[in-house]
């Protein structure tokens, strides 16, 4: 469905109920189109979904040279 922007304004709440219905609805200004109002999904993301194992001494405090390197790089 393809609507102008000032028609949308009007009717919002009717355009709201499409697009939860699943409709997707371009707006336009002047004829030209500008946007699209799609249904929002949220996604759940879960955590360790990554394979692999961080190792202990990733969490080894740096050494003197090495902190010294970051620090001045900033």
């Amino acid at each position: 469905m393809i609507v102008d922007i000032q028609q949308a304004k009007a009717r919002l709440s009717e355009l709201m109920e499409r697009v939860k219905g699943g409709e997707e609805i371009i707006l336009t200004e002047a004829g030209t189109p500008c946007a699209r109002l799609v249904a929002f999904h949220a996604r759940r993301r879960e955590l360790g979904f990554v394979e692999g194992h961080v190792p202990d001494s990733f969490f080894e405090p740096l050494l003197d040279n090495d902190l010294d390197a970051w620090q001045t790089s900033s």
